[in-house]
C-alpha cells in the first residue's frame, strides 16, 4: 500500500507500507513540500501518487527507509537526472541528502 505522509505516519501506516518489501519502504519524497509517499515495490510508483498530487517531478527524489534502524538510504532509478547534475542512483548533493533525511525521518521516525 501506498500512503502520502503529510505528519507523523501512525504506526500502522508505516506496517502497512512495509508489506510489499518486508525489510524496508520505498519513499519518494517531495523536499519543496516536505511530504513523501511510501510503500508499493518500485520508486516510481510512489512518485507517480506524488506526480498526481501536485508535486513538481524536479523535487521528488528518491529513497529507502528500514523502519527497524531507522536509516535512511539515497539510491533509486527516479534520482537519475543529469539535467538536475545528478547522474546517478544516488543523491548525490549532500543538501538535497540532508533534506530528504530531514524530511523521512520527520514523517516516518518513531522513538
Amino acid at each position: 500500500m501506498i500512503y502520502i505522509i503529510h505528519t507523523l505516519a501512525t504506526p500502522q501506516q508505516i506496517e502497512e507500507m512495509q508489506q510489499s518489501l518486508e525489510t524496508y519502504i520505498k519513499l519518494a519524497v517531495d523536499i519543496e513540500r516536505g511530504i513523501l509517499a511510501g510503500g508499493g515495490v518500485m520508486h516510481a510508483d510512489c512518485e507517480s501518487i506524488l506526480l498526481e498530487d501536485g508535486s513538481a517531478q524536479e523535487d521528488i527524489w528518491g529513497a529507502d527507509w528500514n523502519p527497524t534502524s531507522q536509516q535512511v538510504t539515497f539510491e533509486s532509478l527516479i534520482n537519475i537526472r543529469p539535467r538536475q547534475n545528478n547522474p546517478s542512483m544516488e543523491i548525490l548533493d549532500p543538501l538535497r541528502r540532508d533534506r530528504v533525511a530531514q524530511i523521512t525521518r520527520q514523517l516516518l521516525e518513531h522513538p
